[in-house]
Order: structure tokens, then C-alpha cells, then sequence
């Protein structure tokens, strides 16, 4: 285990988390607001085997993590710290409204603060993603400013945390 909140574990994946990680990236609405498509099977078991591979190599900077449910162990989503201390996370759409997104992100934040010794935090979130804009108004990131992604296709609200 890689760390807990009061009701999710965050872990690393597992091979066997195959079938909940492609129904996830393969949901159109769950892939809205970040690659802008559903990935395919050959996209998903490519992701999943990266995501893996990368807790053994020592310049890791690539943390993408399975969360699942304390009460009965099922995997719910994922989330992740990546590259430039970046926080995310994604939800199979079944387990959305459930403040899991709250929570996840005030245990990454600590997590990155005080085991990872992060400096700064960032994220980012599509204007467009009320949920997720609701989550990161309200957790200990402040509001930057709003900025074209890097794709150019949406605006993004950037945050930042800086210890």
C-alpha cells in the first residue's frame, strides 16, 4: 500500500486490475476531459504494463497508482503524481458522486508533502469539468490562472501548492 484515507487505498496496479482499468479508459465521459477520446484495448493494456513497469525503475517520475475501496477491496479508479509533481486522478463513471475525488486529492497532496518531500504540487483541470474544478477550489491548492491546454483544445484552471 502506498498510502490510505478514511475510506480508499491507493496501491500499485496490478495486471489484475486489467478489466476495471480498460472499462475505465475506454468510457468516453470517464476520457472527456483528458485525452479527449475512450482508449482501445491495445492502448489500455500498453498504459497499464507502462504504469507498472515504472515502480522499478530508480528516476521515476511517472506514479500512477489502482485506488480501491477499504470496505470491500474493489478497484474503483486510479490517480497519480507525475512529472512535474502533478496530481490527478480517474474513476470508473459507476463510483463518480461519491466524494472519493475529494478525497483522494487532500491524500495526494499530503502524500506528495510528506513522503515524497514535494516542494510544489500542481494541477490542472478542464473550465469544463465542474467536478473536477469543484474538488481542486476546494482543496489546499490555490487557483492560478486559466490558461489554453497543452493541446489547445479546451482551457485549462491551472492550481498550485508551494511548501
Amino acid at each position: 500500500m502506498i498510502f490510505q484515507t478514511t475510506r480508499l487505498k491507493i496501491r500499485n496496479l496490478q495486471l489484475s486490475d486489467f478489466s476495471p482499468f480498460h472499462e475505465m479508459h475506454s468510457n468516453p465521459n470517464v476520457m472527456r476531459y483528458t485525452t479527449g477520446r475512450p482508449w482501445t484495448e491495445k492502448e489500455n493494456r500498453e498504459s497499464i504494463q507502462k504504469c507498472i513497469s515504472s515502480y522499478s525503475k530508480p528516476d521515476n517520475n511517472f506514479w500512477v497508482w489502482g485506488v480501491e475501496r477499504k470496505s470491500d477491496s474493489v478497484f474503483i479508479g486510479t490517480c497519480a503524481i507525475v512529472e512535474d509533481n502533478e496530481i490527478g486522478y480517474r474513476f470508473l463513471e459507476k463510483y463518480w458522486g461519491n466524494g472519493y475525488g475529494q478525497e483522494v486529492t487532500e491524500g495526494l497532496i499530503n502524500y506528495a508533502l510528506e513522503e515524497m518531500h514535494k516542494n510544489q504540487i500542481i494541477a490542472y483541470a478542464d473550465k469544463e469539468n465542474v467536478a473536477s474544478v469543484k474538488i481542486l477550489d476546494r482543496s489546499a491548492l490555490k487557483f492560478i490562472k486559466e490558461c489554453p491546454s497543452e493541446s489547445g483544445k479546451c482551457i485549462d484552471r491551472f492550481y498550485k501548492l508551494e511548501k
